[in-house]
């Protein structure tokens, strides 16, 4: 039975959907091609015929999940500028669920190990993420863009990997107030 291009573009955007979450909350190299197939109700099989290959996926996933935090980010920065982007970027639910957060600190990494071009599309994310730094700051200084986004993924990616929750917590709070500081600075 053959499909049409509309149900195969949505079959192929869940798939992104599912395995955006998935590399976010357990790794890519964790997820398997098959479960994230059996996951959007769909054989391994049918991989190919939407994907040339798992880093294809990979590429895409991050592209999507980069998109998705851009917009949460607008919002945040909508509501209460810079400093309501940090808070929002350092809250305990960010931490707890990776699979909804930003993949740069979800991934980062991992993404040494990965293809150039795959790198080429998480720099492109990270370079996104800093230039929307950048906008927001009161006088735009590409240097102190770098330093918060450098604060705000490493600060998540320590809270992530601590097992103390009290010292996680301590981690973030100590983050967001280096992150603001950063952000009033000149």
């Amino acid at each position: 039975m053959r499909y049409s291009k509309q149900h195969k573009k949505v079959t192929r955007q869940r798939i992104v959907e599912i395995a955006s979450n998935r590399f976010r909350k357990e790794g890519l190299n964790t997820v398997g091609v098959a479960s994230l197939m059996a996951d959007a109700g769909l054989t391994h099989g049918g991989f190919y015929n939407h994907f040339s290959s798992k880093e294809d996926l990979i590429e895409e996933a991050l592209s999507s999940a980069a998109q998705a935090s851009l917009d949460q980010s607008l919002r945040d920065f909508e509501t209460g500028g810079i400093a309501q982007f940090i808070r929002s970027y350092l809250r305990t639910a960010h931490r707890d669920h990776p699979e909804t957060g930003c993949s740069i600190a979800a991934l980062a990494g991992e993404l040494p190990r990965h293809s150039k071009t795959t790198r080429e599309v998480f720099t492109k994310n990270v370079n996104g993420l800093i230039s929307l730094i950048e906008s927001r700051l009161s006088k735009p200084d590409p240097d102190v863009a770098r330093a918060i986004c450098a604060t705000l993924v490493g600060t998540l990616q320590l809270a992530r990997a601590v097992s103390d929750k009290k010292l996680s917590d301590h981690i973030l709070k100590a983050g967001e107030k280096a992150a603001i500081a950063l952000s009033q600075a000149r």
